[in-house]
């Protein structure tokens, strides 16, 4: 059977793997760092994994220059960056940590919803930088380094750490237990699990409000990993979907020039539309998973009120 060239060409584009590819983390094959596997755990370094070692170190050096450059200079009023990261941390320990838990716990809780804003923050906006697909461009047309060299390893997989569940699980899991530990340390131990029902009501109503309370209990962390890992993955694959019209209707039509009109008319400034959209959805999904943390944590100290 002689396949028409149009098809062969369609078929020579897979939108769906190169998606998919693109989004998700690396394969083992295109590990990073190599490491043995540990009772059926593969420690290798993956993107996602490299990702987040550099994004905590960039966060670390950035915020850790800003203030002792500020420190050294003597000067109570920072300046330029170190002001920047003042008017954050102060709108987030007002505006998000105090009136949730409270006066009391505002200094202890405060550290924890920081961190999860600048790392989410910074992962979130690190993905939407083209750096490794410029890598990528390089590699191809001038560098030509092997298949498994350091660089064709790197360029494979998505960016976004925060699109990955398994991070995002990470995350929810630490707000979890900040729950619990939260609870405890305002209540006590077992005063915090009583806590989870309110007393005083008829017996029966327990063999039903209990499960309830439990199942609740569980959900908060798992609406905190699919809201932000689905939400940083959806971009992505939507500015996807819409750039793979011009290899597509290039292949269906068996010409670059209906390809390039898609793009150009279509396809190029639906990208740009829906990038300028992410840029938003990067502060708002940091904003809300810190919010929605310290509105847990709160829930936990403050019962019933």
């Amino acid at each position: 059977m002689i396949v028409p060239e149009h098809e062969q060409a369609t078929e020579a584009f897979n939108a769906g793997e190169v998606i998919i590819g693109h989004v998700s983390n690396t394969t083992p094959d295109h590990a990073i760092i190599h490491l043995p596997t540990i009772y059926g755990i593969d420690f290798s370094v993956t993107k996602h994994v490299f990702m987040i070692w550099l994004v905590a170190l960039i966060v670390f050096i950035a915020v850790t220059w800003a203030v002792r450059r500020t420190v050294r200079k003597g000067d109570l009023v920072p300046t330029g960056f170190a002001n920047a990261i003042e008017a954050v941390v102060q709108y987030i320990r007002d505006s998000i940590v105090r009136p949730n838990v409270g006066t009391a716990y505002v200094n202890s809780w405060t550290p924890l919803i920081l961190t999860f804003f600048f790392f989410i923050l910074s992962c979130n906006a690190i993905g939407l930088i083209p750096l490794f697909d410029v890598i990528g461009v390089l590699d191809r047309f001038i560098l030509h380094t092997e298949h498994t060299s350091f660089i064709n390893r790197l360029i494979h997989g998505g960016v976004t750490a925060t699109g990955n569940f398994n991070v995002t699980a990470a995350l929810a899991m630490i707000t979890f237990f900040s729950i619990i530990i939260a609870g405890s340390r305002a209540h006590g131990f077992i005063k915090h699990w009583k806590n989870l029902v309110q007393p005083g009501l008829p017996w029966w109503v327990y063999i039903i409000l209990i499960p309830i309370e439990i199942v609740g209990m569980l959900v908060k962390p798992f609406a905190l990993t699919m809201r932000l890992a689905a939400n940083m993955t959806g971009g992505h694959v939507a500015i996807l979907v819409i750039l793979s019209f011009v290899f597509i209707f290039t292949g269906l039509f068996n010409s670059a020039l209906a390809g390039i009109g898609v793009g150009a008319v279509v396809a190029v400034p639906l990208a740009v539309g829906i990038s300028a959209l992410e840029i938003i959805v990067v502060l708002v999904q940091a904003y809300v998973f810190t919010l929605l943390s310290a509105v847990f944590i709160g829930m936990a100290i403050n019962v019933h009120h």
